[in-house]
């Protein structure tokens, strides 16, 4: 009876207050093996009548929409907090005690073949910098283009006292020079300023022009205005990097032409083409003015003459049609006139004919095959040949005429080659496959960029080689000679591509059924493989692979001994012991055609719409030598989608 007791004690008490269905449902579904766990409803029931569901389970995409602008605000509020806050921390007062400059670099000694200050010591040194390079050589960069920007990327911070000589303190992305003359992108967005790429290497700036080299003394000498005194920069070593002027063929009358190789073309070329628009756009304008205001001629068919050409036809059809008279549209012409038989006659023949197909298109007039005899103020003169092979001679007037038809030597590099004996180029400076001038004492002058080709000859070598491969002296080369030779020939000159495989065959070519090359043999082979031999061209891409070449390369003289292995007469070339030549990678080539672009890389080729032309602004983006630079050019493609160009005047 008692133990009956207990466990009717020990049932739950019945409720005073009746129990709800929803209330007896969970006490059903209730697991009896864990009185004590937490009683769950069932997720798949459906909700009991009377119940209100969430408004954001009841309407999730009003509530997602609602609820956005808020978190986008939130997100925006942060971030703009954040750069505040950063640009808040710009604005300081940096106090720096007096630094006393070293003795020397405000009263330079004079010396030198022309009595000239010597700039041993900089301005910029301080005591604890110079005592920190007493131990490293003086590498002289001569110019701040792509070779010059190279060697900077790649060099060892620690290992020269570098010295950068430049007339311009930046470096300037030319390869979009062609869309800020419209006003696609900003000049600013093309320029970085040469001291913050130098700051890496903890290096020197000196804003002058190269002048004059005292190689014996080792001394550069520089003009820094026409206010101020010339100087000497000492050097161990000097790089030549000060790239090239566009050439004249002997044409009379460029002064009346435009060019594009700096800042200042471009600025110059945007107000010319807008001082034309809106004079053209006068109702004082006679109708044969207005037609020579509107016709622009663009002399050479090159990537940067095609690029002009297809961004002026982009500005005049997508802001000049809209904001200015109909009238000036109908009367626009863009002429170029090209030597050759096909535009672009540097890259493949598809990609030739789809951008001269495009530009029919697009009404640009294309005159190939022909040569610009004279250019006057207001008309260019121009000789071809019509069906019989007779020349002919045609005149087209023009308001703006741009030249660019070729390079030509710098100054500077014109001054350097006359002062060698073995300089025979007329349009650069000859090195080797090191890049070092041929001529100049070995491993101390270097040339890269536009200003240098490298040498081709091989017969020069002739003797060299025949001396070094002959090893039992009879005067011939024989198979195993000759393999040796070939390798020889294959490391010093890179361009030669001369492949092992093929040493046997080139070997009997020319022996004649003899099993040995005499010298007039060889010399018949070497002249042969000379005239297969290209020059590379005068590129951004090639100027950037001899930098980061040299840089490279200077990073490992700079540890290996070089000096010490020339002076001991260790190998009688140095840099070849300690480092390999330069060998070229071509990496393709790429032109914008008006909303369009076309690649040429290697043996495929593509051309297309604006597929192709994001993706030529990608390789280009993604060339660019700082951060700085990217966001600006991103910043200035979205404007011009958003607001379009720029049309102001100033």
């Amino acid at each position: 009876m008692s133990i009956l007791r207990s466990r009717i004690s020990t049932l739950p008490r019945p409720s005073s207050r009746l129990a709800s269905p929803r209330q007896l449902l969970h006490s059903s579904v209730a697991r009896p093996t864990t009185p004590t766990a937490p009683v769950r409803s069932s997720p798949s029931l459906p909700p009991l009548p009377g119940t209100k569901l969430p408004f954001y389970k009841r309407r999730p995409i009003i509530f997602a929409c609602l609820v956005s602008p808020v978190i986008i605000t939130a997100s925006l509020g942060v971030v703009v907090a954040g750069l505040l806050a950063y640009d808040a921390s710009t604005y300081q007062d940096k106090l720096v005690d007096r630094v006393a400059p070293h003795p020397l670099a405000l009263n330079p000694k004079r010396g030198g073949p022309k009595n000239l200050k010597i700039a041993d010591v900089l301005v910029d040194d301080n005591d604890r910098v110079v005592d920190a390079a007493e131990g490293k050589q003086k590498l002289v960069i001569v110019g701040g283009g792509w070779g010059a920007v190279g060697v900077l990327k790649h060099l060892d911070p620690n290992a020269w006292h570098v010295t950068v000589v430049s007339p311009e303190n930046y470096f300037l992305f030319h390869p979009l020079l062609p869309s800020a003359t419209v006003g696609t992108v900003e000049v600013r967005s093309l320029v970085e300023p040469l001291r913050k790429i130098i700051a890496r290497v903890s290096g020197h700036f000196i804003q002058a022009r190269a002048v004059d080299l005292d190689m014996s003394n080792r001394y550069l000498e520089v003009d820094s205005g026409p206010d101020s005194e010339n100087f000497y920069i000492p050097y161990d070593r000097i790089i030549i990097a000060c790239g090239s002027v566009n050439s004249t063929r002997g044409v009379p009358g460029l002064e009346h032409c435009f060019q594009l190789k700096t800042v200042a073309d471009a600025q110059a070329i945007r107000r010319r083409v807008m001082d034309n628009l809106e004079k053209a756009a006068l109702p004082s304008t006679e109708e044969a003015e207005r037609k020579r205001l509107l016709s622009f001629v663009v002399c050479g068919g090159g990537p940067t003459g095609v690029e002009f050409a297809a961004e002026l036809y982009d500005m005049v059809n997508e802001d000049v049609l809209d904001y200015m008279p109909k009238i000036l549209r109908d009367q626009i012409s863009v002429h170029i006139i090209q030597s050759r038989d096909h535009i672009l006659n540097t890259y493949s023949q598809k990609i030739s004919e789809y951008a001269e197909q495009k530009f029919a298109r697009n009404d640009i007039d294309t005159i190939l095959n022909a040569r610009v005899k004279e250019v006057r103020d207001g008309s260019v003169v121009y000789t071809h040949k019509d069906e019989n092979g007779k020349t002919v001679e045609e005149t087209l007037e023009s308001g703006f005429t741009l030249w660019s038809t070729g390079i030509a030597m710098n100054p500077f590099s014109e001054k350097i080659a006359s002062l060698l004996p073995n300089q025979y180029h007329k349009h650069a400076l000859e090195v080797d496959s090191h890049l070092r001038v041929i001529g100049a004492p070995l491993g101390t002058v270097y040339a890269l960029g536009d200003c240098a080709t490298v040498e081709t000859r091989l017969v020069d070598h002739l003797l060299e080689m025949v001396d070094r491969c002959d090893q039992n002296k009879d005067g011939v080369i024989d198979d195993r000679e000759f393999e040796m030779m070939m390798k020889i020939v294959d490391r010093k000159f890179p361009t030669a591509q001369i492949h092992v495989d093929q040493i046997r065959d080139v070997f009997q070519q020319y022996a004649n059924g003899k099993n040995e090359l005499d010298l007039n043999q060889l010399a018949d082979l070497f002249l042969d493989i000379s005239k297969n031999m290209t020059a590379l061209p005068a590129t951004a891409q090639v100027a950037n692979q001899q930098g980061v070449y040299l840089g490279k390369k200077f990073t490992k003289l700079a540890t290996s001994g070089h000096d010490t292995a020339m002076q001991n007469f260790v190998y009688d070339d140095p840099d070849d012991l300690l480092f390999k030549p330069f060998k070229y990678t071509h990496m393709g080539s790429l032109a914008y055609i008006g909303n369009s672009a076309v690649f040429d890389i290697e043996n495929w080729s593509f051309a297309g719409g604006l597929v192709a032309m994001y993706l030529w602004r990608s390789v280009y983006w993604s060339e660019q030598v700082s951060m700085r630079t990217r966001c600006l050019l991103m910043l200035d493609w979205v404007k011009r989608g958003v607001f379009g160009r720029d049309l102001s005047r100033f």
